[in-house]
């Protein structure tokens, strides 16, 4: 059984992790670069070891150092959290070259699902519906134009070892294929060191469902239903909420099951997301994410279950402590992502926090690491908190968000907590009519920003 875990992040998702062990009686260490030796993750694990100067590369990208901290710490296991090396196979591989423990998928299925092709197609051969688009990697831009009369324009030109929608570009007409395609192949060299691109049907205005999965790696899995994440700046996430608003129980049980049984069919282990366009009913696989996602805590909520205390328990080899048929969604979950940044141009703003107050109150949980004169580094991630709410329904969880925003005091630094009140002002938002397109247009219009 595992004794002592080193969780290789940092911020609030090192919290969630350092929790969940505690609860399970099992030992923590914390690792920190020299900009973080005050923060909260560091203050609440059992164990520290700074592994390096500010920067990520030197620091929580350090390969070698993590491995060096396990060793004297004596930790067993590693919870990689979300980002950094979390989806990292060459980090899988060496974690297990050493004898320890990573608590997540298997390298293989990391390499599998990392390569946006592979991925594609893995899904496609097991019975998972997808985007129509090229079979595999595009060469040459002669090949690109081809391929978007055969699909139809609009398109979307992906970087294959893509992620947080850097090479990723739309063009809409033959004329604009060319400086699309060509600026995601750019992208993708200079973010991923892969120029590597393919092409998928641009749909006009789809919701962004994903399914969370789960399996033991024994070939047993299930699926705790969908999250929408269509409310989307420049792709990334900044509201989710659980169950989606436009789906049926019968939709939500056949592309359920369908991701069950995927994930099974491979001997997946521990959390995976699969993501999926929806438009006019249908289900269009684009990519699986191989760990626990930032919105995690809204499927927990309608559900009842610690997703990382599931990890845990499956990375030491036990069964899940649920099977399908025990998992019933029990009301409504939203999340907003609140980050240390400046209106109306997103800019990061890292500072001393003066004053800090979390909400509380019947259904509101607020994830975060901040405390009273704490210092946000400029260093990393602007995510500075996620304020999740849970009712009885869609209504009261919105009345829920509400009312805790107005509770949230972050004084010290500017933050996105105004684009959420402003929001939640907005019909679109209160029907839960909208799509991945809906708030960029909306920020066009509100904030100027194109």
């Amino acid at each position: 059984m595992i004794e002592k875990i080193l969780v290789a992040n940092r911020g609030e998702i090192a919290l969630r992790v350092i929790r969940a062990a505690r609860e399970m009686g099992i030992k923590s260490v914390a690792v920190h670069s020299t900009a973080d030796a005050d923060a909260m993750h560091v203050r609440m694990a059992d164990e520290t070891v700074c592994i390096g100067p500010a920067p990520s590369p030197q620091s929580y990208l350090s390969i070698p150092a993590i491995i060096a901290a396990c060793e004297v710490t004596g930790a067993q296991a590693i919870h990689p959290g979300y980002g950094f090396l979390s989806e990292n196979a060459n980090f899988v591989q060496v974690v297990e070259d050493h004898d320890l423990i990573f608590i997540g998928p298997t390298a293989e299925h990391i390499r599998v699902m990392g390569d946006k092709i592979t991925a594609k197609e893995t899904m496609r051969n097991l019975g998972v519906p997808c985007v129509p688009g090229s079979d595999g990697g595009v060469p040459d831009l002669e090949t690109a134009k081809r391929l978007g009369e055969e699909i139809g324009y609009p398109v979307i030109i992906k970087a294959t070892a893509g992620g947080g929608g850097k090479g990723m570009k739309v063009a809409n007409s033959p004329a604009e294929m060319e400086r699309a395609f060509m600026t995601a192949r750019a992208e993708g060299k200079s973010n991923f060191g892969n120029d590597e691109v393919y092409i998928e049907k641009y749909l006009q205005k789809p919701r962004h469902i994903e399914i969370q999965v789960f399996g033991d790696g024994k070939g047993n899995a299930v699926h705790l239903g969908e999250r929408d994440c269509s409310l989307q700046r420049r792709h990334q996430k900044v509201f989710e909420e659980a169950p989606g608003p436009s789906i049926s129980q019968e939709e939500r049980d056949r592309i359920g099951k369908a991701c069950a049984d995927a994930v099974a069919a491979i001997n997946y282990i521990g959390a995976g997301t699969i993501e999926f366009l929806y438009e006019n009913g249908e289900f269009y696989f684009i990519e699986m994410n191989t760990r626990l996602q930032v919105e995690h805590p809204v499927t927990e909520a309608i559900f009842g279950v610690d997703l990382v205390r599931e990890q845990i328990r499956v990375a030491e080899g036990l069964p899940m402590s649920f099977t399908q048929d025990e998992l019933q969604i029990n009301g409504h979950a939203i999340e907003v992502r609140i980050n240390a940044e400046k209106l109306p141009n997103f800019a990061p703003c890292p500072g001393r926090i003066t004053q800090y107050h979390a909400p509380g109150g019947l259904g509101v949980r607020m994830d975060s690491a901040l405390y009273d004169g704490y210092s946000i580094p400029p260093y990393y991630d602007s995510l500075i908190g996620k304020l999740i709410v849970h009712g009885r329904d869609r209504r009261e969880a919105l009345a829920r968000l509400d009312r805790a925003l107005g509770e949230l005091i972050v004084d010290g630094v500017d933050t996105t907590v105004p684009l959420f009140n402003a929001l939640l002002q907005e019909p679109d938002i209160l029907t839960g009519d909208y799509n991945i397109h809906w708030l960029e247009r909306w920020l066009e219009s509100n904030l100027g920003e194109g």
